[in-house]
């Protein structure tokens, strides 16, 4: 089970999926830790099976455990998240804005690795869940750390890729049948 694993069983319709695949975990200039938390962390939340199976055992293998639970913890987390303060945002009484949101997300005070990172995940996971306010939210405190734009954008691709791939094999598996 691997990357090469994966990017095989993409159909030649969707070579570009294959050659971004390979450009965006291949090619990635994230640290380690950085990449591979992002590509868990979004596996996971893509939904597909197909995309977790293939990649979380490379994930493992380049995380410590501690950093392997954390992407987990914050696709776990954001999964939530973003369902609660996307819907918050689009409805147009803004009072539930003001109101309290009385969900525990301990993790993200204490995720167990650098906090940059966590947010990083989080962010890519929000990308996929397509929650503006988190994205924004986690943004500005990649941004407030320092983190450049190249990094935060480099987690969206991967976060767009991954995606992407899931829903392309997901959908060949169920038209296979």
């Amino acid at each position: 089970m691997s990357l090469d694993t994966l990017k095989s069983a993409i159909p030649d319709y969707a070579k570009d999926l294959k050659l971004n695949l390979g450009s965006v975990i291949g090619n990635s200039e994230l640290p380690a830790q950085q990449l591979w938390g992002t590509v868990l962390a979004t596996a996971i939340a893509s939904r597909s099976p197909i995309v977790l199976r293939e990649l979380a055992p490379e994930a493992r293998a380049n995380l410590s455990p501690e950093a392997y639970t954390a992407a987990k913890a914050a696709a776990a987390v954001m999964a939530m998240n973003n369902v609660f303060y996307r819907t918050r945002h689009l409805l147009s009484d803004h009072e539930y804005g003001t109101l309290r949101a009385g969900l525990r997300m301990n993790v993200i005070g204490n995720p167990g690795v650098d906090k940059v990172d966590f947010e990083l995940w989080s962010f890519a996971v929000s990308a996929i869940n397509g929650c503006g306010l988190c994205l924004d939210s986690h943004e500005q405190v990649l941004r407030k750390a320092g983190v450049d734009r190249e990094v935060v954008q480099e987690a969206f691709k991967i976060a767009s890729v991954i995606q992407a791939v899931g829903v392309t094999l997901d959908a060949e598996a169920v038209l296979a049948e």
